[in-house]
């Protein structure tokens, strides 16, 4: 081969190469993903078939379209538009002309069957309909009554692969389910799935209880309770049923928060006239005292890594929120708007923090970040406050009362959660009014 052969053909081998990188560029360019991090997402169109083989695998489907729907990411589409059946993709790939004439960007499929030993076996798929390629697909063993957890985590599988963001499905909500008359109101501690399912209640509602809180592991609560009139803080064990009391906090008014290691709580406690932070370790019932201020300081919470604590304080004037580190030391004010400011609790993602404003008799919920920077009203109501964040620190949860009946003289509470970007509102259904929400982390 001469020379001017061999460049020719090393030419032609470039540009060959140039060719499949470009190719490749191109395909991974087009795989599907949603970046909710930008203020107005469109909801993505996905097919979510009914899952082939047990009669269960169509509960299991319904409910995963139900959480993607319920998110405000995703449009699913209507199942009398399909043109491939369920049975036909148990054995088969999709016929992606048959899902694209639909306008379906992505596809989900799935099986469910019972195995020999009695467990059931659920297998889902995911495709990208555009890209014609499977995104993941995944196989999981339950006993059969574990179906509608399996479809949770069907969901945040999904949720993840198209946004890149953990999933928040498989998790539950406790919170305090108020009825009667407004003279005497009955509290019990409730809980329940994220999306109002397996609603049950922890108390009988002899006694008051409020502000329930979760641990790192999902598995206990915090709450406050009242006995013989002087507040007390129980420890609730969800798997168990198993209750301990923390301890009688006189002057206490909000149930402690746990540290992101489990091992400690931090509350506000009113002691000879004063109240201030304190950090109880569980296992030596140590207290320490972390600030120490003639303001009223109250409603702390941990950032994720347990480094800062944010907390609420009417020491410059008016009820403001405030940052410091663990041991108490460098406070910092970064509030400064008009009105008050309260109930602040950190992000899971650390970047946030979420609060209750209260101006001019208006209650907006909100989020600022740690150093005082991007704040914004994601919510507002004649009283709406109690947020609390999801574990992937994208949505939140609080309580909204409204006045009903005539003239207003009754009031209706009830739960509501919404995305960071303030678009994607939507009511819980509980069996009675709610209020004081407590996210869970996931679910071990």
């Amino acid at each position: 081969m001469t020379t001017r052969q061999t460049l020719t053909a090393l030419r032609r081998a470039i540009a060959l190469a140039a060719v499949m990188i470009m190719a490749v560029a191109v395909q991974a360019k087009a795989e599907l993903h949603l970046d909710i991090t930008v203020g107005n997402v469109q909801p993505l169109p996905i097919a979510v078939t009914q899952f082939y083989g047990e009669a269960v695998g169509a509960q299991i489907a319904n409910v995963v379209e139900a959480d993607l729907e319920r998110s405000g990411l995703f449009r699913p589409l209507d199942h009398r538009a399909f043109i491939q059946t369920p049975d036909q993709l148990a054995n088969g790939l999709p016929r992606y002309g048959d899902w694209k004439v639909i306008n379906a960007q992505a596809l989900v499929s799935g099986t469910a069957s019972v195995q020999p030993d009695g467990r059931l076996k659920v297998e889902f798929r995911l495709f990208d309909v555009l890209a014609q390629q499977q995104l993941t697909g995944l196989a999981y063993f339950t006993q059969p009554d574990g179906w509608r957890r399996i479809a949770h985590i069907i969901a945040d599988a999904i949720y993840k692969r198209i946004t890149g963001e953990d999933g928040y499905f498989d998790t539950r909500i406790v919170y305090i389910a108020e009825s009667g008359p407004a003279t005497a109101r009955q509290k019990r501690l409730a809980i329940m799935d994220q999306d109002g399912e397996n609603n049950l209640y922890l108390t009988d509602g002899r006694v008051l209880v409020l502000t329930p809180r979760f641990s790192p592991t999902a598995q206990e609560i915090t709450y406050l309770s009242y006995f013989n009139n002087r507040p007390r803080v129980y420890i609730f064990n969800v798997d168990t049923g198993r209750q301990e009391v923390l301890g009688d906090f006189p002057g206490m008014t909000f149930a402690p928060r746990f540290s992101p290691d489990g091992n400690k709580v931090i509350m506000s406690l009113a002691q000879n006239g004063n109240t201030d932070i304190y950090l109880l370790d569980l296992r030596t019932r140590r207290q320490t005292r972390l600030t120490d201020n003639p303001a009223i300081d109250t409603a702390p919470s941990f950032s994720p890594d347990g480094s800062k604590i944010t907390f609420e304080s009417d020491r410059g004037g008016s009820q403001q929120i405030y940052t410091m580190n663990a041991d108490g030391t460098n406070v910092q004010r970064i509030t400064f708007g008009a009105g008050k400011y309260g109930t602040p609790v950190w992000s899971p993602r650390g970047d946030l923090i979420a609060f209750t404003r209260i101006n001019g008799g208006r209650f907006s919920i909100g989020v600022i970040r740690p150093d005082g920077s991007g704040e914004r009203e994601l919510s507002t109501g004649y009283l709406v406050e109690g947020p609390t964040w999801a574990p992937n620190g994208r949505v939140l949860m609080y309580f909204k009362e409204k006045p009903t009946g005539e003239g207003g003289r009754q009031r209706q509470v009830r739960l509501y959660s919404i995305d960071l970007t303030g678009r994607n509102e939507r009511q819980m259904l509980t069996p009675t009014d709610a209020s004081d929400p407590a996210w869970s982390p996931l679910i071990p």
